[in-house]
């Protein structure tokens, strides 16, 4: 044999090797068991007492990957992944700080910390955005754990999904993992999902969210994806998406989990098809995108011909500073993925914490995007998901010696609303879609038929309703 073709060979099993990946059990900490954490010993006890206090109010778990690979412990009270995985005292605010504490303090007894704990979570804005609104319903049976909220997308939330490696602290569907099932949104049946998708051939897109659906096995998810992706199906489903953070928290789950060839079998599977798949990667640092690990994981989900499209929240204390964006942008156009969306945070749990100003997140964005080449302005933002769509806030204007916010929907619960450009009234401390007025007129161009069509407000919270 040539010597050439033995090294291409010898050269092959190498890349094989190097692609799949060591064998590394996964493990994890929560607020029962966060203090065996051997880094742990470098924090402050102060640090320590209030992070118990919040842990019973907001969920918290750390996967070991994340603990080993992404924070430096020597500079923890700086580091951006430790403040987006472990609580701190500021993360409540004060009243429920100290609700909580007088809980703790007050007694032992556990219901009583978890009535007290409850009683903090419904202030808190556990489904925003109309998260448990639009649901659909096949066959008179509501589908609860699925959204049809824009024409051609629908989310499916299955119940074997609704946790993740790890918990940001900023999320949004943080009542998924808190034990508290009227909070929960899930689906374990398939079958009326197939059903609906036949019935509603205007969807394109199946959005599998969560949770992380990569926490699911992969017999699970074939389970749910092969009828649907089959031939004869009936349905006309073009694009899947997976979001997921399991590349930036857990990427032995694509390399050397025990069902990891399987999960690259699935993906492969479905591109055959002719379906685009599109792994929707949550990345909030640059730091979770330079490990060994992640970029294996990224090169083998690549090897099946999905897309890995990207997107974050800017938040305060983790990414608010364009240099973090736009290092980060280039770097994911660098591996090959698709800078997709930079998200302004949700209105609830945290939000205090992690929110800028509208003008604040517009003035990172502007200047990040001023900092990268054309291939790095994929990404569109600062975006709202807010109860009537996605809303890109465009920046400030001055329209007849009035200074005003330019806005514009890039989805909407009416297709006709997107990219149709509106007008707020400047307002340096709006944070969120229901803090801005109109510009021009009583109400936003889209305000009453979303109140008469949808039955909902574009200031809507769901504080008092959760159903």
């Amino acid at each position: 044999m040539e010597i050439s073709k033995v090294f291409l060979i010898f050269n092959d099993i190498f890349l094989l090797i190097i692609l799949k990946g060591k064998k590394v059990k996964y493990s994890s900490y929560n607020a029962s068991n966060f203090e065996k954490i051997v880094q742990f010993q470098k924090v402050d006890k102060d640090y320590i007492r209030d992070m118990q206090i919040v842990a019973k109010v907001l969920p918290f778990k750390v996967s070991n990957y994340v603990i080993e690979e992404l924070i430096d412990w020597d500079n923890y009270e700086k580091d951006p992944i430790f403040h987006l995985v472990f609580p701190n005292k500021d993360m409540l605010i004060e009243k429920h700080y100290l609700k909580m504490k007088t809980a703790l303090d007050k007694s032992e007894d556990k219901n009583y910390h978890i009535k007290t704990a409850n009683e903090i979570r419904l202030e808190l804005n556990p489904n925003p955005a109309g998260q448990k609104k639009n649901v659909p319903i096949v066959d008179g049976v509501p589908l609860v754990g699925v959204q049809h909220k824009y024409r051609e997308t629908l989310l499916y939330f299955p119940s074997a999904g609704q946790t993740c490696h790890s918990y940001c602290t900023f999320c949004f569907r943080w009542p998924q993992f808190i034990g508290v099932n009227e909070l929960k949104f899930a689906l374990k049946e398939g079958e009326l999902i197939l059903k609906y998708l036949q019935q509603h051939q205007e969807v394109t897109d199946l959005l599998f969210t969560g949770g992380d659906p990569m926490k699911m096995s992969a017999e699970k998810l074939r389970t749910i994806i092969a009828p649907i992706i089959a031939d004869g199906s009936g349905t006309n489903i073009q694009t899947i998406r997976i979001g997921t953070k399991s590349l930036a928290f857990w990427p032995y789950r694509f390399t050397s989990a025990p069902d990891a060839d399987d999960i690259i079998k699935l993906f492969s599977n479905i591109t055959s098809k002719g379906i685009n798949l599109a792994i929707m990667a949550h990345f909030s640092h640059p730091k979770e995108l330079e490990t060994i690990e992640a970029i294996k994981a990224i090169q083998r989900i690549r090897s099946t011909g999905a897309q890995i499209r990207t997107q974050s929240p800017i938040l305060k204390h983790i990414n608010d500073d364009p240099k973090v964006w736009s290092e980060m942008w280039r770097k994911q156009v660098n591996l090959n993925l698709i800078p997709y969306y930079m998200f302004v945070p949700r209105d609830t749990g945290a939000q205090h914490y992690f929110a800028l100003t509208l003008l604040e997140a517009w003035e990172i964005w502007r200047n990040s995007y001023q900092n990268v080449s054309g291939v790095c302005r994929t990404v569109r933002g600062p975006s709202m998901s807010c109860t009537p769509g996605k809303v890109q806030f465009l920046g400030p204007a001055d329209i007849n010696d009035e200074k005003v916010f330019v806005l514009r929907f890039l989805q909407g619960r009416n297709p006709n609303w997107v990219q149709r450009p509106f007008f707020a009234k400047y307002d340096v401390k709006a944070i969120w879609m229901n803090n801005l007025k109109p510009a021009f007129g009583d109400k936003f161009f889209f305000e009453e038929e979303e109140e008469k069509v949808y039955g909902e407000k574009y200031y809507d919270t769901e504080i008092d309703n959760f159903e």
